[in-house]
């Protein structure tokens, strides 16, 4: 419905799991934040420590709710969260440590080097939950125009 009332065109571009991807997402991103702030800010557990539970607590809630409210999968649930734990560990690897930790390590705030993370991690994620992760192998029909 919300992707229906975009202006200037934006609704034959921006598919509805985008938009949902982005809302349940950001909230999830939030969840993380300030699970990594009460991990090594208020814990003093070490960063890689800090940002891998905030990371395995935070996606697993992001898999549920894309799952349920974005995707509207009906799919196994096995095949499916296999997938995403492949998506999540390369995702893991390439953006959450190497991109976050490595910007903390260059002297960035922890806060800052994961929002910089977080922006790589968007572009990647969305791709893999859309096209890999919760793909339809089922013919749709065409949208009208």
């Amino acid at each position: 419905m919300v992707v229906a009332r975009l202006p200037l065109g934006l609704d034959r571009v921006v598919p509805p799991t985008f938009l949902g991807f982005a809302l349940i997402n950001s909230f999830t991103f939030g969840v993380d934040l300030v699970l990594l702030t009460v991990f090594h800010g208020w814990w003093n557990w070490p960063v890689p420590v800090s940002i891998t539970l905030a990371y395995i607590c935070a996606f697993g809630l992001a898999f549920v709710l894309n799952r349920t409210f974005n995707f509207h999968s009906h799919a196994p649930v096995g095949r499916q969260a296999a997938l995403y734990l492949v998506v999540v560990v390369i995702n893991y690897l390439a953006f959450i440590l190497g991109i976050g930790s490595g910007f903390t390590a260059l002297g960035f705030e922890y806060h800052l080097a994961r929002l910089l993370a977080g922006a790589c991690e968007a572009i990647y994620m969305y791709s893999a939950m859309r096209w890999i992760v919760f793909r339809n192998t089922t013919p749709q029909p065409d949208r009208a125009m």
